[in-house]
């Protein structure tokens, strides 16, 4: 088979991409978007903006001055989105199948289904594409306010992607256009439309966990949860050929979504490590920060013999509730002193486990302070949660059966302390909107959605709050908004395997071959004694690894079984029958159907044989049927094997060529073929 990684992703809203190639079948795992890229853009600009907009768009004022990088240094246009570059690079129409492993893995299939000639079979859990879908309708109306500001597009070439509006650029902005390299300039493409989205969806396949699909007759496709987020999960991959496991982004504990279900993952083939979050807690380890600050994901101690679950569970339970409860902490305070909280969080389950700590808090310390999520898909993702409960946890489950509701957000609303309105200008909101308060809504990037009005609203409050993901960079995600006099947290979540987890989960997953990321190489060290072979793979480099099964599985019912008449080689150690019938490939397993109308049995067919004639059984066979023979061994120097040759010349005249892998007969008579292949006949082994 040959893996490609087209992109290792930056996390949890950018996840990787890679494309296999496998029994002949082309493979895309995840379509993700690059949604940092939109931090090169400058959000709507206001009434006092007008100014810094015109002096941005004046190409005789825009001038680059010691790379300096301010407010105006931005692009003012409608945005375009980042995709995966890579992807680019491949015939759409080439697509066999498409496995998407979580919601963000979603985000950029649109701009491929729409492509001429695509016909690719999308497999997405039933959750991550209802929840996908629900995002995609999100961001697609946040970015209906850049075209209601900047109208139709003049040309198909945006005028920023223009070598000269480049080059004075400062560095920043230009690697998240160009990248690093330079290269990735191909990868930036307009924004989808509603029926764009529409049209997706109705391509696509849905899956349950643990559910065998089947793709053309020969691969069988499951999916298990990989305890991240609600729907999302790694896949295993059955052909002729060999299993796969494909392992994305997991995590061993969850509050909300079905745990990581490592266990249907064992005793494969290969397996492909895609999990890059392990580089995020590398960094913090150098940096030195993630042991004081309850906000950063410790590492874990965990030991390198047993994988203990129980451990685990407990561990990452009582570090993401302590981050919980800090990020509250602070709100209160916040509060308290009379300012808001802003929290553009897009992880779901995130703002669920905020929500309800929220509340306790604020319950705690007896004080009534409005919460609003401001979202045009909010109201119908929290009806969502509630008729879900097979994809979440079994402490939610647990929930449903005795009777309550399985989050908090169900009761809050009923009591009206929690708002939930579509929009930063609804009527509802206007209506009932109260200082202090705290407000959930999209988006991370700070360039597009309801954040962008609020913390534009706020920035200049010291009293106020703002809680920011863990954004690569967050200066640049604030420039459109300094001075920024308001706090801000920023907060480090899990979203996958920590480093130390990563050798004890592989030598109990036992693969056979394991396929691991070059960036990860220096961060975790295999030990000598490990069970499997690893083979390292790097971004758009190909990598080849064999995969072959140690056996194969023939599916024979018993009354077809029963019918044949078994002849034993002891030479070769085998037992051999034969029949008249079909071997079909179906839901990736051989099946052999045989016809009940024509037995085979030894009496009545006549046999087939097989294996090489023996020249010291051959000369005494020739000698009863009255024919002379000599022998002569000689090499043949094109094969480099010792062939036999037999002299037939009375009564017939002939050459019989015996070699390792066949027998010649050569006489120019058919009839003398005819009678020395019958002697040959009865000196061989038959079936």
């Amino acid at each position: 088979m040959k893996f490609t990684c087209l992109s290792k992703g930056s996390g949890f809203h950018f996840p990787p991409c890679h494309m296999l190639n496998f029994c002949g079948i082309r493979i895309l795992f995840d379509c993700p978007l690059d949604l940092s890229g939109l931090m090169a853009f400058s959000p709507i600009p206001t009434s006092l903006d007008a100014l810094l907009f015109e002096e941005s768009n004046n190409n005789e004022k825009r001038h680059k001055i010691e790379d300096l990088l301010d407010a105006k240094s931005l692009i003012f246009a409608e945005p375009w989105y980042k995709t995966v570059n890579n992807l680019h690079l491949w015939n759409a129409s080439l697509i066999d199948v498409i496995l998407i492993s979580s919601p963000m893995g979603i985000m950029g299939l649109p701009f491929l289904t729409r492509r001429k000639g695509f016909s690719a079979k999308i497999y997405v859990t039933e959750a991550s594409a209802r929840l996908g879908q629900l995002m995609m309708e999100d961001l697609v109306s946040m970015h209906a306010e850049f075209r209601q500001f900047y109208g139709p597009e003049e040309s198909n070439f945006p005028p920023w992607l223009r070598q000269e509006e480049l080059e004075i650029l400062p560095s920043v902005l230009k690697d998240i256009l160009l990248g690093k390299d330079g290269v990735e300039s191909g990868g930036w493409t307009p924004m989808y439309s509603a029926a764009d989205v529409k049209d997706c969806i109705l391509k696509i396949d849905t899956v349950n966990y643990a559910q065998e699909v089947c793709y053309n007759g020969t691969l069988v496709i499951k999916a298990f949860s990989c305890g991240v987020e609600i729907g999302s999960c790694n896949w295993i991959l059955d052909g002729p050929k060999g299993d796969i496991a494909y392992l994305s982004s997991s995590c061993f504990f969850s509050a909300h979504t079905m745990t990581f279900d490592y266990r249907s993952l064992q005793g494969t083939s290969s397996l492909i490590y895609s999990d890059f979050s392990s580089l995020s807690d590398a960094q913090d380890i150098e940096d030195g920060d993630n042991n004081s600050d309850p906000t950063s994901d410790t590492l874990l101690p965990l030991s390198f013999q047993d994988l203990d679950e129980s451990s685990l569970n407990s561990d990452e339970n009582l570090e993401e509730k302590e981050k919980l409860v800090f990020i509250c902490s602070c709100a209160i305070e916040c509060v308290k002193d009379g300012g808001s909280v802003l929290i553009p969080i897009n992880r779901l389950g995130t703002i669920l486990q905020l929500l309800e700590e929220m509340t306790t808090s604020l319950e705690a310390s007896a004080m009534e302070v409005p919460i609003y999520i401001i979202s045009s898909v909010a109201e119908e993702l929290l009806a969502l949660l509630n008729i879900i409960p097979e994809w979440l946890c079994k402490q939610r489950q647990e929930r449903l059966f005795a009777g309550e509701p399985l989050f908090a957000h169900v009761k809050l609303l009923k009591e009206k302390k929690i708002h939930v309105v579509p929009n930063i200008h609804s009527h509802q909101l206007l209506t009932n909107w109260q200082e202090p308060c705290v407000v959930f809504c999209p988006h991370w990037s700070l360039r597009i959605g309801p954040v962008v009005h609020l913390l534009r609203r706020w920035c200049g409050d010291p009293k106020s709050l703002l809680i920011l993901e863990d954004i690569v960079n967050p200066e640049l995600a604030l420039l459109p908004f300094k001075p920024v006099a308001m706090k801000v947290l920023q907060c480090l979540f899990p979203s996958g395997i920590g480093l130390q987890k990563v050798q004890p989960l592989l030598k109990t997953l036992q693969p056979k071959t394991v396929m691991f990321p070059e960036d990860l190489r220096l961060k975790t060290s295999f030990s000598c004694e490990k069970s499997f072979s690893v083979s390292y793979y790097t971004e758009a480099e190909p990598l080849k690894v064999s995969c072959q099964k140690d056996s194969s599985e023939l599916k024979i019912a018993a009354d077809l079984a029963s019918q044949f008449y078994w002849k034993t080689f002891k030479k070769e150690g085998i037992n051999v029958t034969r029949l008249k019938g079909n071997l079909l490939m179906e839901n990736g397993r051989h099946h052999l159907l045989l016809d009940n109308n024509k037995k085979t049995s030894e009496s009545n067919s006549s046999l087939v044989r097989c294996g090489l004639a023996d020249y010291n059984k051959f000369l005494p066979a020739l000698s009863e049927m009255g024919i002379n023979a000599s022998i002569e061994l000689v090499k043949d120097d094109v094969e480099s094997q010792n062939v036999c040759l037999v002299h037939t010349k009375e009564p017939y005249k002939a050459l019989i060529e015996i070699g390792n892998t066949s027998t010649v007969i050569t006489t120019a008579d058919a009839n003398v073929a005819s009678i020395l292949y019958k002697a040959i006949d009865n000196i061989l082994d038959g079936v």
